[in-house]
């Protein structure tokens, strides 16, 4: 699964759909990746990372944590963001995707720090998926909100 996730972020695009795990493991990579926008990959971050995941994928610690693991190296060895975002855009309906970016907030929000990296590059992340800027700060509002 990694190494077909990773071949298919390197090589050219297709538009074979992502298998469901393939789609697991995208996400929860760009989940780390938007975690560690700041450079500082804090362990509330983790934790919301993988209560995140548990949620939406019905996994259990075991499981997530197997998921989270496989992600980290995911991210440190795959290309630029945008490829990323490609792959949940496609695998990811439209009307599904505020609440991604809804999560991707709540990651940010974790360490309750926001910092100036981690808003911008998730502007970019949110836009490149096909969540409007209305819709990011609505989503934003929200995960503020809990």
């Amino acid at each position: 699964m990694f190494k077909t996730l990773l071949n298919r972020l390197n090589g050219t695009p297709t538009s074979d759909p992502l298998s469901t795990d393939d789609a697991r493991l995208a996400m929860a990579a760009l989940m780390v990746r938007v975690a560690r926008a700041d450079h500082d990959y804090a362990p509330s971050e983790v934790a919301v990372i993988d209560a995140l995941l548990m949620q939406r994928y019905d996994l259990d610690a075991a499981q997530t944590a197997e998921l989270r693991a496989e992600a980290e190296e995911l991210e440190t060895n795959a290309p630029d963001t945008v490829r990323f975002t490609r792959l949940i855009k496609s695998a990811v309906p439209y009307e599904d995707r505020n609440a991604v970016a809804e999560s991707l907030w709540r990651i940010v929000l974790a360490d309750d720090k926001r910092h100036h990296h981690e808003d911008s590059f998730l502007r970019l992340v949110v836009s490149l998926i096909g969540v409007s800027d209305r819709d990011s700060g609505l989503a934003r509002q929200r995960a503020q909100a809990d």
